[in-house]
Order: C-alpha cells, then structure tokens, then sequence
C-alpha cells in the first residue's frame, strides 16, 4: 500500500454523545505518532449532559504546534449533521466538511467549501453495529482528505482492539475507505 502523509493536517471531529467522536479522533492521532514529529489530540466535551455535544481536535505536523486549540480547521468530520450550521464557519476556505447524511436537513450556506455527505449510520446498520458508524465516517475521510496512509489506521485498530470486535472494526473502516472512494470519484 502506498504511504500518503500530509506535511501538516488539521481535522475537528464534532457529534453528539463522545466515544465515537473520540476514538475516531484518537485513531487518527496515533497512527500519525510514526509519521509526525508533532501530533495533538485534543478532546472537549459539552458540560450540560452525558451525551451533549462533544468534539475533538487534531493536529499532525512536521513542525511544533503552537496550540491544540482550532478555531478554524482544514476539514471537519461531523458524527451528527444537526450541528452543520454551528461549524460550517470552522472550515477553512476550500477546506471540506464530511457529514453523516442521516438526519441531514440543511446545507451550509457557503459556496468555498466541499461538502460530502456519508451514510455512515445507515451502512454501519448494515453491517450489524451502529457503534462502528465513526470508523466509517473515519474511513471516507481517510480516503477523501489523504492525511496518512489508512494501512496506519488499521494498524492502530491491530493495536486498540482484538478478536471480534477488531474484525467489525477493521470491516468497518474499509467500507468508509470504498465509500470515499466511490466519492472522491464523483
């Protein structure tokens, strides 16, 4: 598999609840660990309930960061699209936005933008867990934005998981792969 590594990479993952949210942004995170000299994962969580709005930051770079804090990034990775228009203003001009279409009522009002919807829910669905709809969300972004190569995400997967649960994961991160694919060809 060929390597791919961005020089630098800034990504925000936002959803609602947190865990899918934050192993899709620590994956991410660690897989870059051999191929950055600088990798900041940063998660926040909304303070009101268990299960508000979560996000996690992360930033891979050649050079030091100065700070893990973005307010603007060059991609967002959306878990829940009820947020789109609260963080259609986070994503850099000609930056892109990965959007899990269920729910999906409205669309951001910028034209310097990319915005790619996914059926992540839908698909993870299909593949007998909804818990894996991150890593397919993970998955297209892999192959959409090209930060790193994915053979480093599964790898991170051999690590994080084991048995079954690696089996569907790993499943479930290569459909996100085809479905970018499939994307990124339109």
């Amino acid at each position: 598999m060929e390597q791919m590594t961005a020089s630098k990479v800034e990504l925000i993952v936002v959803g609602l609840g947190g865990m899918g949210v934050l192993v899709a942004g620590r994956l991410l995170a660690s897989a870059a660990l051999g191929t950055h000299k600088h990798v900041s994962w940063m998660p926040t969580y909304g303070e009101a309930r268990r299960g508000g709005l979560s996000e996690c930051t992360i930033i891979l770079s050649q050079d030091e960061i100065a700070s893990p804090i973005l307010d603007v990034a060059g991609a967002i990775l959306m878990l829940d699209s009820s947020q789109i228009k609260a963080f259609e203003q986070r994503v850099r001009p000609g930056g892109m936005m990965i959007v899990e279409k269920a729910g999906l009522k409205e669309k951001p009002g910028r034209e310097d933008i990319k915005v790619v919807p996914v059926s992540g829910m839908e698909m993870a669905m299909g593949l007998g867990s909804l818990q894996t709809a991150n890593l397919i969300m993970l998955g297209a972004y892999m192959e959409l934005a090209k930060p790193l190569s994915p053979q480093l995400i599964e790898e991170e997967l051999q690590r994080s998981y084991s048995d079954g649960v690696l089996e569907r994961n790993t499943k479930a991160f290569r459909a996100g792969l085809e479905v970018g694919r499939a994307l990124g060809a339109i």
